[in-house]
C-alpha cells in the first residue's frame, strides 16, 4: 500500500510529531508498505520518499524543551499552501492511505483531517469534528461529563481581559492547581499553582493557540492512562511520577518517569478506567475506525478524573500508546498495521 505520513506541522510537538513519523515509517516498510515522509510545514515538505525495505531513515530526537515556534503563523501558511496545491497535493491524491503523526495544532484539531475530508483522501484516526471536540479541553469537559465521565471542575481565563474571575481566585484559594493552555497537547507549558502572584506569572510566560488558560483543582492521586484502538480497550498504564505535573520533560525523556502497564492495580478499578476511556472515546465521537489515548488523575480519596483525551497520540519509542499496545502483546509494527486496518476496512 502507498503510505504519505504527514508529520511535523506548526505545533509545539513538532518535534514529537517527526520523531513519530520517522517511527511509523519504519514499522510500514517492516510490514511491506511503500511510504513517503511529508512535513507540510518544512520549505521543502518532502522528507524522505518514496521508501523501500532497506533505506535509512534519518532519526528525529525531541529535545527536552518544546521548540521555539516565533514564526508559527509561517509555518500554518506553509502548511495550508503545502495541503492544498502543488506537489505534496499531488502525492496525496496518488496515496492509497494518508497516516496522520501530526501532533498538536492544526494536526489534531481537524484543521487537516477537514481539508482531506474535503478532498475525498482517506486517512488514519479520527474526523475532523471529533478532533475539533476533543481539541478545546474546556469544551471536551462539557461533552464527557454529560456523558458521564468524571471530571474535575475547570474554569477558562483569558489573561489580559480584564481581573482574575471569581472563580478561579476561589480554586487558588482552595489549594494548589494546574494551569495550562486549553488548546495544546504533549503536556506543553502545564504548570502547578499555588498563588494568584504564581498564576499572574505562568500567565505572562504560557502562549495558547486560543489565548486562554484552563486552571482546575491540582490532584494529587495516581496518574492513568487508557488507550482505544477501535473498539479495543488496551491495558491500563500507570504513570508513575518523580516531578508534580506530567509535563513535556518528563512525557519524552526516558528515565524520568516509570510507565507501569498493566497497571498494578485491582481488577474492579482496572475495569472502571477501561470502561469510562471507552465512554469518553465514543461521546466526543471517535468511532470504530478510529483510536484515542484518555488520561485520568486520581482526587485524594482515589477517585478517577478524566484529564483529557488525545485524538492523535503521540508514537515515539517511548509514547504511551506503544507501551500499551506492548502490554496486550501487540508490537508496534502491529500497533501501525491495526491503525492502517481500521482506516482502510
Amino acid at each position: 500500500m502507498r503510505v504519505v505520513i504527514l508529520c511535523g506541522g506548526e505545533s509545539p510537538e513538532r518535534d514529537v510529531s517527526l520523531a513519530s513519523g520517522g517511527s511509523v515509517a519504519r514499522a510500514l516498510l517492516e510490514r511491506g508498505h511503500e511510504a513517503v515522509l511529508v512535513d507540510p510545514a518544512a520549505a521543502v515538505p518532502l522528507l524522505a520518499g518514496p521508501l523501500q525495505p532497506g533505506d535509512t531513515i534519518d532519526g528525529f530526537a525531541v529535545g527536552k524543551e518544546p521548540p521555539s515556534l516565533s514564526n508559527r503563523r509561517q509555518l500554518r501558511w506553509r502548511m495550508h499552501g503545502a495541503l492544498t496545491g502543488g506537489p505534496v497535493l499531488e502525492l496525496l491524491r496518488g496515496a492509497e492511505l494518508v497516516f496522520l503523526a501530526l501532533h498538536g495544532g492544526w494536526g489534531e484539531d481537524g484543521h487537516v483531517q477537514a481539508l482531506l475530508e474535503m478532498a475525498g483522501v482517506r486517512f488514519t484516526g479520527a474526523g475532523s469534528a471529533a478532533c475539533a471536540a476533543a481539541w478545546h479541553k474546556g469544551r471536551a469537559q462539557a461533552v464527557l461529563g454529560a456523558a458521564g465521565v468524571p471530571v474535575a471542575e475547570r474554569v477558562l481565563w483569558r489573561p489580559g481581559a480584564g481581573e482574575v474571575p471569581q472563580d478561579v481566585k476561589r480554586l487558588v484559594a482552595a489549594g494548589p492547581v494546574v494551569a495550562k493552555p486549553v488548546a495544546d497537547g504533549s503536556s506543553v507549558s502545564v504548570h502547578r499553582v499555588e498563588s494568584l502572584a504564581q498564576l499572574a506569572q505562568v500567565a505572562a510566560e504560557t502562549g495558547s493557540g486560543e489565548g486562554e488558560l484552563l486552571v482546575e483543582p491540582f490532584l494529587s492521586g495516581r496518574e492513568f492512562t487508557v488507550a482505544v484502538v477501535g473498539d479495543q480497550v488496551l491495558p491500563v498504564v500507570e504513570i508513575e511520577l518523580t516531578t508534580p505535573v506530567f509535563d513535556y520533560q518528563a512525557k519524552y525523556q526516558p528515565g524520568a518517569v516509570s510507565e507501569v502497564c498493566p497497571a498494578q492495580i485491582p481488577a474492579d478499578f482496572a475495569s472502571l478506567l477501561q470502561e469510562l476511556a471507552l465512554r469518553a472515546h465514543h461521546a466526543l465521537g471517535f468511532g470504530s475506525d478510529g483510536y484515542s489515548r484518555t488520561d485520568f488523575r486520581c482526587d485524594a480519596s482515589g477517585e478517577p478524573m478524566c484529564l483529557e483525551v488525545n485524538a492523535l497520540p503521540g508514537l515515539t519509542a517511548t509514547s504511551l500508546l506503544p507501551r500499551a499496545a506492548a502490554g496486550a502483546d501487540w508490537t508496534y509494527p502491529d500497533l501501525i498495521q491495526r491503525i492502517v486496518d481500521l482506516a482502510t476496512h
